[in-house]
């Protein structure tokens, strides 16, 4: 099929979401509380520095933010601690298994290409997006 970039990048982005969605109800984590999870198990955040980190994946949707963050508080995955949030100790298990899984996903996702044309692939999205994002300035 001869289609250009941007189909091609719209349906695999519709796919990968999808397909990190279904991987991810198994855990009953949306893709957003995954990313939270994510991002804070490196490291403690405060909440400007999360909402910094998360906005470019999220958008600037506050109410969604919010309730994805209230659903991980209810559910006891992140707590405040010195005015940072962090993961619990139930939330370090969950990532710890949201990660095996999304691991496992992302091989069978991945299967039949090389580590160089995933490498290659990469670096051309980056440069024609840089490219996208000066040019659209």
């Amino acid at each position: 099929m001869n289609k250009p970039i941007g189909y091609w990048i719209k349906r695999l982005d519709a796919a990968l979401e999808g397909h990190l969605d279904a991987t991810l109800a198994r855990l009953r984590l949306s893709r957003r509380q995954w990313q939270t999870l994510n991002v804070l198990a490196e490291s403690p955040l405060s909440p400007g520095q999360l909402e910094g980190i998360l906005n470019p994946l999220w958008g600037s949707d506050k109410r969604l933010r919010e309730n994805e963050l209230a659903a991980l508080v209810g559910h006891g995955l992140i707590i405040m601690i010195d005015d940072r949030i962090t993961l619990s100790e139930s939330g370090h298990a969950k990532y710890l298994e949201a990660q095996r899984i999304v691991e496992e996903s992302r091989k069978d996702l991945s299967m039949g290409i090389g580590i160089d044309e995933y490498a290659m692939a990469l670096s051309v999205l980056e440069r024609m997006t840089l490219n996208a994002e000066r040019l659209a300035r």
